[in-house]
């Protein structure tokens, strides 16, 4: 499913985040938004989910614009969105499956059964088939982090936004985190973004690497041309994270 950004803008009182803003994200893609912290980054993926409404600018989401898809009643929309957050946002007071299976519940009018089945898929498809009773303060930080992603996976997205999905994980969950996204890819086919500041991520994960700087698209670049990027931002990012790339 594809996406289409166009001249999205967006301030908060004096301050503008997004400066005309133009990306395009191709069926099936994965791409990975870069930028410093607060830049706008995970501003950009509220308004690609909906959750932000622009100050001007368009969204196109599967060939229907953004607010059309969005006005649609749940049970007519023809393909679905899901946002996996930076804090994993999971209700304490529910377990790890009622916590995936809860939009399933609201929104899908499902049979009890079926949604079941569906929560146990996405949970196993996450490497948690053992966690669904478990409270979310039981877990760890990559568990969590997991558990977010399969309540994603729960409702069979074919768009997935993922904002910050190896913040405050060590190195070697922040791998882990990162081969599950690309899994998803390669066995769904979904579409992708995830936006991050860590380039080891965006270099692993993502078919193109769009920067973020001063509320606009810097550059969009491949991850295999991103060594060789001689845009003055990537290359400090490059320098800071990944000095053997230089």
């Amino acid at each position: 499913m594809a996406v289409d950004v166009r001249g999205l803008r967006k301030r908060f009182g004096g301050h503008v985040v997004l400066d005309g803003v133009d990306l395009s994200v191709a069926p099936g893609e994965l791409i990975a938004i870069l930028g410093q912290s607060g830049t706008g980054k995970s501003v950009l993926l509220r308004h690609v989910a909906g959750l932000e409404r622009p100050d001007a600018g368009t969204i196109t989401v599967g060939g229907l614009p953004l607010e059309r898809y969005l006005a649609m009643p749940p049970d007519e929309k023809p393909f679905r969105i899901a946002m996996v957050f930076q804090n994993a946002a999971l209700l304490g007071s529910l377990t790890v499956a009622e916590n995936v299976a809860l939009r399933l519940q609201e929104h899908s009018g499902l049979p009890a059964r079926e949604i079941a089945e569906r929560t146990r898929r996405a949970l196993a498809a996450v490497d948690l088939a053992d966690a669904g009773t478990k409270l979310p303060s039981e877990l760890s930080g990559g568990m969590r982090k997991r558990a977010a992603i399969a309540r994603a996976l729960a409702v069979d997205p074919e768009l997935i936004l993922h904002d910050e999905p190896t913040a405050d994980l060590d190195p070697i969950l922040a791998r882990q985190i990162g081969e599950l996204i690309r899994r998803i890819g390669t066995e769904r086919g979904a579409t992708q973004v995830v936006v991050t500041h860590s380039v080891p991520l965006a270099h692993a994960v993502a078919d193109r690497i769009a920067v973020l700087d001063a509320g606009r698209i810097a550059e969009l670049v491949s991850s295999a041309d991103l060594p060789r990027s001689a845009h003055p931002l990537t290359r400090e990012f490059l320098r800071a994270a990944m000095p053997g790339m230089e």
